[in-house]
This record gives C-alpha cells, structure tokens and sequence, in this order.
C-alpha cells in the first residue's frame, strides 16, 4: 500500500518519537515536537503510540491513498477534508482507495499531525524512521515530503473508525501560553534586574521558528554580568566555553532575544543556558504561531517532576479513553 503526494504542504516530514541516544554524536533526538498529538493520531488508528506519521506546519499536504486506510488528524485546528468535505479531527477517519485528504486553512496551532493505519514504513535509521533535515538522515529521502512522492505504508490492524480523543484532553494553550522553566546552569550569570524581568515581561514569538528553537522577542534585554573572557569563550559576556545543550534549555545570545531549544537543535555550543523549559512544556511550544503571547513561569525542580507526572497521567488517560 501507498500514499501518493499530490501537494506536500509546508515542511511536511515523517516523523516518530524520535531516536534517543546519540546526542553525544551530535545527532538530536528529534521525532514530533508534539508528542502528545503523534501519539494520540497513532492510538486512534490502532498503531504504536511512535509508529511513524507525517508532521506539517501552519499548512497541510494533499495525499491520494492508493488502497483503503484508517486515519486520524490531530494537533493544530486545521480543517480536515475528505474529498473536499470536511471531517472531525481528533477522530478515526476511513479513508477508501483513491479519496483524497486535503486541508483547510489553518484556524489556531502551529503543526497538525497524520497518522495512517499500518504506519509510514520508511527504513529505520539509527532506530528511527524520524525526519532530520539539517543532517539528511532519516524520514522519506532525509528530506521534507515533495509532489508525487509515494509513501510506503505498513500492515494495519484492524481498528473501528468513528473513536475520538475527548475534547478535554486535547491540551492546546491558553490565550497568552505559560512556558514554565526551572533557572538553572549559567542563571546566575544575569544580573539581578533581568532575572527579574525574564520572568515579569510579555514575551511574543519571534519569526525564527523551527524545529531547531523558538525565538522570543518583546521583552527587556537581558543583561549579563560582566567577566574576564575565558579562553575559549566569545567577548559577549554571553557567551561561555563550549557546552553540551540541553533539549529545552534556553540561551540568549546578546542578551536580547531568548532562544528555546527544540527536537532538532544542535547538541552543544558557545551561548550561556539561563534555564530549561520542562519537558511536560515543549509539545504547547509545537503549536505556537509567530507572535504568539508568551509568558515565562520559574518553578523548582519538585514542581517540573510533578508536572511531568501529570503529563504521564494525561497520556494514560487518552490510553484508557481509546482502549479497545
């Protein structure tokens, strides 16, 4: 069975949860920046929570299925159209051979997610059929999807169409979205005023936006304590010797504009890490359009493992309203 691309949207790439252990190589984790959202469109038509979908930005492909399948649309509020007529995301859809899956225009979100019955069964790479495009490794051809590719797709099992995600459990953000980050690594190299400003300022997102990071601008500079230049180090008091990134974490090169780093960032370089955004907060990251209100929480370690309980309990709970 396959999947023929007619339009291929915006930065439209395969990906799954991502391949975990080579980050010391330099090759990120990557997978979905939504994780919630993939895993959710793969429980719905009866795949493994990470089998591989399709991920696109603020505009949705045109595919063609070759024979029958079982789909499901979630994420961003995207209209999904069904032969030009439009269809409930968040909901197992049957698709017959030669219907077409098209979208509207993007209405609030940032990526919409598509998972197929069977999975998009590209080769694995490094344990992973996830897209990453600055390295050209895995995903369909290393690359984002183009006009008539066709997508190989796995053996599906069975699955009832028509099951739905509760609308309570589809986690979207709020008016002005809440990033909670806990200070931390090179925090205490901000002077006082801009520790203070980091977290009282409206941030909005900036243009800069990928899968790499998220850009934030309107708030204060954040200005850096002064220092004798390490060897090995920038002159901006900014800058630090060489170090390992962490995924989340948040650097502010000038001071002027903070950086989120996300799925695709490099591993390691010069800027100073003022904290991490928590994990339970990255997929609310995904779905933020440019200029999008922002706000920085502080809270403390205790509180980011609490959070991260709470977003396993919210996954058990989609797990449990989809269970056969």
């Amino acid at each position: 069975m396959a999947v023929k691309v007619l339009k291929p949207g915006l930065s439209t790439t395969v990906q799954d949860l991502g391949r975990p252990g080579f980050f010391h190589l330099g090759i990120p984790v990557g997978g979905a920046m939504d994780r919630l959202a993939l895993s959710s469109a793969n429980l719905l038509v009866g795949n493994d929570e990470g089998a591989a979908g399709l991920e696109a930005v603020f505009i949705g492909p045109e595919l063609e299925f070759l024979a029958p399948a079982t789909i499901a649309v979630t994420g961003a509020d995207m209209p999904v159209l069904v032969d030009g007529v439009e269809q409930p995301s968040w909901t197992a859809l049957e698709i017959k051979a030669g219907q077409v899956l098209g979208f509207g225009y993007l209405r609030s979100g940032g990526r919409i997610y598509v998972a197929i019955s069977g999975g998009i069964d590209v080769p694995m790479v490094l344990g992973s059929r996830s897209t990453y495009g600055i390295g050209a490794l895995g995903g369909f051809k290393g690359r984002p999807l183009a006009t008539d590719d066709k997508l190989p797709i796995g053996m599906a099992r069975p699955v009832s169409t028509g099951r739905m995600v509760p609308e309570p459990l589809r986690r979207r953000p709020g008016l002005t979205a809440e990033l909670r980050v806990v200070p931390g690594l090179y925090w205490e190299r901000l002077e006082e005023e801009a520790r203070l400003s980091f977290f009282e300022d409206n941030w909005k997102v900036a243009s800069e936006a990928d899968r790499m990071g998220y850009r934030f601008k309107g708030g204060r500079r954040l200005t850096f304590s002064g220092r004798e230049q390490p060897f090995g180090a920038g002159a901006d008091p900014s800058n630090i010797v060489d170090s390992c990134y962490p995924y989340g974490s948040i650097q502010v090169p000038g001071g002027t504009e903070p950086i989120v780093l996300h799925r695709d960032a490099v591993s390691g370089g010069g800027y100073a890490m003022i904290g991490t955004v928590i994990s339970a907060d990255m997929d609310l990251i995904a779905q933020l359009q440019p200029n999008a209100p922002t706000r920085f929480v502080a809270i403390d370690l205790a509180e980011a493992l609490q959070a991260r309980r709470d977003q396993a309990a919210l996954f058990d709970r989609i797990r449990n309203a989809l269970a056969p």
